[in-house]
């Protein structure tokens, strides 16, 4: 079995905590994170300007905000294919 790493390429964070994201193999799509917004970690992202800084960490091609919030790039991934069936 051929293991494929999940390299999230390409992303923008939406209104109402939608999360659009595009990975190296053309799979892209959206992920609704409303439903973390507030617990933990994720009460960072009820400013707008902290949501709005998701950018690509270089090291591990996933999303982050900051030094303590990265995303799953296999769950993102996941969720976008699921969403599309």
């Amino acid at each position: 079995m051929d293991f494929k790493r999940a390299r999230i390429i390409a992303c923008d964070a939406r209104p109402n905590y939608i999360l659009w994201v595009r990975f190296d193999d053309g799979v892209e799509g959206e992920v609704d994170l409303s439903d973390l917004v507030g617990q933990g970690v994720f009460k960072a992202w009820e400013s707008k300007d902290f949501w709005e800084s998701v950018k690509i960490d270089p090291e591990s091609d996933t999303v982050c905000w900051g030094e303590e919030i990265d995303l799953d790039p296999y769950t993102l991934k996941q969720e976008i294919l699921e969403s599309q069936k």
